[in-house]
């Protein structure tokens, strides 16, 4: 009897767990109500976070600032003061991660995974870091989760940090200026599509996850002839 009321109430907490992430989840990619309400104080925090704190490697980042661009188009926010904000957003936030990287160092690799935080991640932007190199830092900035840990590698890796920053500057602001330019030209040039946003949106979350399909089905090929 005991055994089937613990049983039962894990199955609970599991059911109230999901129920739970899941009304984050959606909470956190429903991008449209987060630029609305957030504004570009809630924007700049939420860029900041995505890219210099581990835990923001699942926050949406493409799809936010190509719908910042949208509103700044219809007028709801100002394009100039958003496109600084962001920039010194992306640009403080790579930095923060690079020195979480230096100072945590390789012991971060043997780091349990978590709710908020797996080493496979690390080790697959440290393997796309060994193929690309410092320039990592301007690519990563267009594909998420890489995004994230791409600086904390650096960091780990002891890449010079005058060189760091020149690639931070130039990844950061390209990264900004080409999605909420992207979006602020579409709002410009097609009529109406703000009573589409939400295509726009899927179709920008698939863009940005393109390569990571990709790399998964070569992965799985290889694989497959191999065996």
């Amino acid at each position: 009897m005991a055994r089937d009321c613990v049983a039962s109430t894990v199955i609970t907490w599991q059911h109230t767990r999901m129920e739970f992430l899941w009304d984050l989840f959606h909470r956190i990619y429903d991008v449209e109500s987060l630029v609305r309400v957030g504004g570009i104080v809630g924007l700049t925090a939420i860029v900041f976070v995505e890219t210099g704190l581990l835990v923001g490697f699942f926050l949406p980042g493409d799809s936010l600032l190509v719908t910042a661009g949208l509103f700044a188009a219809r007028g709801d926010l100002e394009v100039v003061p958003l496109l600084v904000a962001l920039s010194l957003a992306a640009i403080v936030g790579d930095t923060v991660g690079y020195n979480i990287g230096a100072r945590t160092g390789p012991r971060l690799f043997s780091r349990p995974d978590s709710l908020l935080f797996n080493r496979k991640h690390l080790i697959t932007t440290k393997e796309f870091y060994e193929r690309h190199g410092p320039f990592t830092i301007v690519i990563a900035r267009f594909i998420p989760i890489l995004r994230t840990f791409a600086p904390v590698v650096a960091g780990i890796g002891a890449m010079q940090y005058r060189r760091f920053i020149s690639y931070n500057v130039i990844g950061g602001i390209g990264w900004v200026l080409t999605t909420v330019m992207g979006g602020y030209f579409l709002g410009q040039v097609i009529p109406n599509i703000h009573d589409h946003i939400h295509k726009v949106i899927v179709i920008v979350i698939i863009l940005s996850l393109l390569p990571a399909i990709i790399k998964v089905a070569r992965e799985k090929l290889k694989a497959t002839s191999d065996s």
